[in-house]
């Protein structure tokens, strides 16, 4: 059974389910941050991990596999969190790689009625400098609706690369002042902190949320 940490009201309406990015914890301060500002504007939040990061918990430093072969993790850890009494719209999704894995389940799971959404928080779109290595071809078709949050000095996907990859109608990106891969800005140069960033994550998901009837479907 997939361990989670929930945050917010086991009873609102909406529950989103996060994972971690290719190098740090489901507990680590930026997904702490998140869940917890996403929490603050009404959503049941969990968190979970993979098996090779669960694994660092015990000693064993495991490095990220590759993201598709932890796809049937991300499709069991939906079961799991229903399995534990979770009802209601689900939006899926994740920090980097957790985002990444979560893109790749989204359709199938939307297709069985299984999640309503996806969200993913500073999408890995090529490796650092390797923009040739795109990440991107499942997303030109993608049918689910999708949140994209970047930020503006994100080594993963600037925005003139970003709209430049020809994705699907489903997807809006939000790009996001100065953040960097954490969506972490330079509060001197922009004038914006991360909690300013993370609040408008949360305020944008819950308005998105709304136009959609999510929460009363």
């Amino acid at each position: 059974m997939t361990s989670f940490l929930f945050d917010g009201d086991e009873t609102a309406p909406v529950t989103i389910l996060l994972a971690h990015g290719a190098g740090a914890s489901m507990d680590s301060p930026p997904m702490t941050a998140t869940a917890k500002a996403l929490a603050a504007a009404g959503f049941q939040v969990a968190r979970f991990e993979f098996h090779y990061m669960a694994a660092r918990r015990y000693g064993h430093r495991k490095p990220p596999p590759r993201a598709e072969t932890v796809n049937p993790e991300y499709i069991k850890a939906i079961a799991d969190l229903r399995a534990r009494g979770v009802a209601g719209p689900l939006i899926i999704g994740g920090k980097s790689m957790g985002g990444r894995v979560a893109s790749m389940v989204a359709d199938e799971t939307l297709a069985k009625g299984e999640i309503a959404g996806l969200v993913c928080l500073g999408y890995p779109f090529h490796p650092p400098g390797k923009p040739e290595q795109l990440r991107t071809r499942h997303l030109t078709g993608l049918k689910t609706p999708t949140l994209i949050f970047q930020g503006t000095r994100d080594e993963f996907g600037t925005k003139d690369e970003v709209a430049g990859y020809g994705l699907s109608d489903s997807i809006k990106v939000i790009w996001l002042e100065d953040g960097d891969h954490d969506l972490k800005p330079r509060k001197s140069v922009s004038g914006f902190s991360t909690a300013d960033h993370l609040k408008t994550v949360a305020d944008t998901v819950k308005a998105w949320v709304a136009r959609q009837s999510l929460s009363s479907s």
